[in-house]
């Protein structure tokens, strides 16, 4: 596909997830940019009438709550955080509450941690709230919920919340406005030479060398993160745009094709569901060292993770819980959710199928991971 029909595949992506970053919500460190908000809710509008659906993911409670209670920079500790987020929470979701209402349009607030998309009956029920609201014709407002979250829970940035809202909702498109132009092929705060690139596959090896960490005040994330969230989105199939969010009608740009920011293809096939839900789990509970042969077994044939083909098991997990598959050479290979706590796991592992009544002392799965629960990453 040539680049000029890539970006005119875009006007036909129906349902957009659109993230803004705390460099673009703010003016300066001084709360909210009213003015920036307005415009996007505009474009916002428009987009909407055209037949899209919208959500919107926004940062900038922590900065707004900051400029209400004259906090002079990001509070370090964890509860000054979250107070900070909940104060700033109450201006955020007015401001995009007052805008959004001059275009006839209703808003709802959305506030998310890891445990409402780590837990299988939480991310459904998440899932099926965000698409009743947009089929109700709402623009949900999504944050998270940083008046609650500990590093235990937290997802770490909103284009990590990005892109787990493209796989709740099957998004075609996530656009990421931030204050850069693009993805570059170097660093443009240090080599003036760097270039823009405006169309790049995922599955390019040299994309990673490309991308830097963020080294502003409010954020989190960085362009590091935004690629990233850009593989994730690719999980459903959906495209990742990388935008400057201040350029003039930025959304609608992209909407009608032109070729601002960078495009970012997916190159994976779309994964189902319940696949998608367990790559997109942040909290790994345990790690599983597999020979080669187990190795080659999973990339090659897709079948499930037998306890014969695992060397080694570190970590304390439970059933159910979230494990990592790692080679030889300590590389991740796949992830699942495992069918035996930690301490069953250790004493089947190197053992043929016939043996592990014999360890176990009871009749038990056959499988360590089953292939339904299994998705390759690497």
């Amino acid at each position: 596909m040539t680049q000029n029909k890539s970006r005119e595949a875009l006007n036909t992506s129906r349902r957009w997830v659109i993230k803004v970053g705390s460099a673009m919500v703010t003016a300066r460190g001084r709360g909210l940019d009213r003015e920036a908000i307005a415009d996007w809710c505009a474009q916002i509008a428009v987009l909407r009438a055209q037949g899209r659906q919208i959500v919107l993911v926004s940062s900038g409670a922590v900065a707004e709550g900051m400029a209400r209670l004259g906090l002079p920079k990001r509070p370090t500790t964890l509860h000054a955080l979250q107070a900070t987020a909940a104060v700033g929470q109450m201006g955020l979701v007015r401001a995009y509450e007052t805008e959004f209402e001059k275009h006839g349009i209703r808003a709802a607030q959305i506030l998310l941690t890891h445990e409402d998309v780590s837990d299988r009956g939480r991310y459904l029920n998440a899932r099926g709230t965000l698409n009743t609201l947009l089929e109700l014709g709402v623009v949900p407002v999504v944050n998270e919920n940083d008046t609650v979250a500990t590093d235990e829970i937290r997802l770490g940035d909103n284009d990590t919340l990005g892109a787990l809202t493209v796989n709740l909702i099957e998004a075609d498109l996530l656009v990421i406005l931030t204050d850069q132009q693009g993805l570059y092929d170097s660093d443009p705060r240090s080599n003036p030479d760097a270039k823009l690139l405006s169309e790049a596959d995922l599955s390019d090896p040299n994309l990673g060398g490309m991308a830097g960490d963020s080294k502003g005040e409010l954020g989190r994330g960085g362009m590091r993160t935004k690629l990233t969230a850009a593989h994730w989105a690719a999980r459903s199939g959906a495209s990742t745009v990388i935008a400057y969010g201040r350029e003039p009608d930025a959304l609608l740009k992209i909407a009608g094709g032109v070729p601002i920011g960078t495009l970012l293809k997916p190159a994976q096939s779309v994964m189902a569901s319940r696949k998608r839900w367990i790559a997109g789990q942040l909290q790994v509970r345990g790690r599983l060292t597999l020979d080669d042969g187990a190795v080659k077994v999973l990339r090659e044939q897709g079948r499930s993770l037998l306890p014969v083909g695992v060397r080694h098991i570190s970590g304390e997990f439970d059933r159910g819980d979230l494990v990592l598959c790692l080679g030889l050479d300590g590389r991740e290979i796949a992830r699942g959710l495992s069918n035996y706590g930690a301490s069953e796991a250790t004493r089947i592992i190197g053992a043929p199928s016939t043996e592990i009544e014999s360890r176990l002392g009871y009749p038990g799965e056959p499988e360590l991971i089953h292939r339904d629960n299994l998705v390759l990453t690497a």
